[in-house]
């Protein structure tokens, strides 16, 4: 689980890997996005435009600005969701925890 001050401004950043047919494949050539949900799966509205970190695979990196200037969240526990929009596959993950507390 990640914690950050409700005040703070910082990127999440999640691992992320793909293959086609067994074979490594760049996702950073499509479109990322992640949501942040307190109960069930995302809608179609909860999904926030995220961006790839520039580094070379097998894994890549997935960002989302998270804060003040970024995606605003209020104090709670996040699932933390990505989804990768390739054609004709569109993966959607829960891939981890994001606490934000109250700032000191």
């Amino acid at each position: 689980m990640v914690t950050i001050p409700a005040l703070s401004t910082e990127y999440i950043v999640v691992p992320v890997s793909t293959s086609v047919n067994g074979t490594p494949f760049n996702p950073t050539v499509e479109p990322v996005q992640f949501a942040f949900m307190t109960t069930g799966a995302p809608g179609l509205t909860d999904w926030q435009t995220a961006a790839w970190e520039i580094d070379p695979g097998p894994t890549y990196l997935a960002k989302c600005l998270v804060g003040p200037g970024g995606v605003v969240l209020a104090v709670g526990v996040y699932t933390v969701w990505v989804k990768v929009t390739g054609n004709p596959e569109v993966p959607v993950q829960p891939v981890g925890l994001l606490s934000v507390i109250t700032s000191p």
